[in-house]
């Protein structure tokens, strides 16, 4: 699956687009893989809350199901004005 980053997860990882092959269940067990890759993604998804992701561009949460996705984006709250 396409796992994208978005403004500082992609500042502290370092890519904006990766495919990522994995057997996760959700979301959540998607970051625990990923934290396990490197520092650098320990970093990124330290704090979970200060993230939103959307499972195939649909605003979802860590606990969403992954079976048949696409693609997984992260990326801070944004905040409109």
């Amino acid at each position: 699956m396409d796992v994208l980053y978005f403004a500082w997860v992609r500042e502290r990882i370092g890519l904006p687009k990766e495919q990522v092959a994995t057997d996760a269940a959700t979301v959540a067990d998607l970051v625990e893989e990923l934290k396990a890759r490197e520092d650098r993604y320990a970093a990124a998804f330290a704090d979970t809350t200060a993230l939103r992701v959307a499972v195939d561009q649909t605003l979802a949460g860590f606990d969403a199901p992954l079976a048949g996705a696409r693609e997984v984006a992260f990326f801070p709250p944004m905040t409109g004005g």
